[in-house]
């Protein structure tokens, strides 16, 4: 056994039970799980915390507050009737003995608290539901508002939202959607080849990428890239109080902050569809050529046979769903944005998890409501 070993001797002498207390009892030398038990499991031995004769820590190498304090709990918060020790380790001993420690008691379960918690979620969820809801009907009257009056819209935000949330993002959809399609066309292939239905690639990548991959990929991509920058934005004009300073200069913030971003959402979202899709079908053609033998001049030709034109209808009205959608659930993390970094930290990531979300559930409910269109 090393000598810095924690341990106690037990020494019979003319005047009673002697515990000799040796190694180091520090922090260091206590708390690996070894020595802890082994330590605990003597302890116990020697009778708890009633256990009576006299103590001898002058023999100790080490010993700091952690040390002290077992002793301490071993004595029963009492000092014992017989103790030699050094000046040094009385003051440590003194002062766990001044300071000490006590257990929290355990905490009792209550069966309430479960439906507690419960009831505090629904009500979140409702309180969402209402603010939304109230947000999409202030949008409504901004864009009647719009309506009459055009030459008051916020018509240099609506561009500039237009180039950051849909130019900006052409490069990363096209190599996503990209990948995608040589993905699909990769996997695609290695089980149609077992049946020898090669030219049905086409129809299984124009339906699948153009109907549905291709704006829920691209509504994905948004969500994260433009979604969370559009909760991030009004976050920070609620930390910085540019909210306040709108609502005393009397400036609608629906007119000029939530209008404006999803207009251009809506608009934006079906091209950056079409064009998503567009790469994805270019990586499906150029990897079904490399895979399958199948000529860009025939998959081109037999695309419009195989994919009806209501499916790109269809993609593109989803569009137009999602980034209301995405806009809205950004505008609406964005103005619940307490005034401190950390609100603004929580805000931007439920806005981005919502958004997608809101955007996988929304296009199975337009799957189960269209399944019978273009196909």
């Amino acid at each position: 056994m090393d000598s810095s070993t924690p341990r106690i001797e037990q020494q019979d002498t003319p005047q009673g039970r002697l515990f000799v207390v040796l190694g180091a009892w520090t922090a260091a030398d206590l708390t690996p799980k070894p020595v802890w038990e082994a330590l605990t499991a003597q302890l116990q031995q020697l009778g708890g915390d009633k256990s009576p004769g006299s103590w001898d820590l002058r023999q100790l190498e080490k010993l700091d507050h952690l040390g002290a304090q077992l002793l301490w709990n071993h004595w029963g918060h009492a000092w014992p009737a017989q103790l030699e020790v050094e000046s040094s380790q009385r003051a440590v001993l003194e002062t766990v003995a001044r300071f000490p420690v006590t257990p929290a008691k355990p905490r009792k379960t209550n069966w309430a608290e479960p439906v507690i918690l419960l009831g505090e979620r629904v009500l979140a969820f409702v309180d969402h539901l209402k603010s939304l809801v109230r947000l999409v009907g202030q949008l409504l009257l901004d864009v009647i508002r719009l309506a009459k009056r055009p030459h008051e819209g916020p018509w240099r935000d609506f561009s500039g939202h237009l180039y950051h949330i849909g130019a900006t993002a052409l490069p990363i959809t096209a190599l996503v959607g990209f990948l995608i399609g040589v993905v699909l066309a990769y996997l695609i292939s290695q089980q149609l080849r077992q049946f020898g239905a090669d030219a049905f690639i086409v129809n299984i990548l124009g339906i699948s990428l153009i109907r549905e991959l291709g704006p829920v990929l691209a509504a994905i991509l948004i969500a994260g890239r433009s979604g969370s920058a559009i909760t991030a934005q009004i976050g920070v004009m609620r930390v910085t109080e540019e909210l306040d300073a709108m609502r005393v200069m009397g400036i609608a913030k629906g007119f000029r902050l939530v209008m404006p971003r999803a207009l251009a959402l809506a608009v934006v979202m079906p091209l950056i569809s079409v064009w998503t899709t567009l790469a994805a079908l270019l990586g499906g053609m150029l990897a079904s050529q490399a895979a399958m033998g199948v000529t860009p001049s025939f998959f081109i030709n037999s695309l419009p046979d195989a994919v009806e034109v209501a499916n790109l209808t269809l993609a593109s009205a989803k569009s137009v769903v999602f980034g209301l959608l995405i806009a809205l659930v950004g505008c609406h993390y964005g103005l619940r944005v307490k005034p401190n970094t950390e609100s603004l930290g929580q805000g931007t990531t439920a806005s981005v998890v919502t958004s997608i979300t809101v955007v996988i559930l929304v296009d199975a409910l337009f799957a189960v409501l269209f399944r019978n269109v273009g196909i």
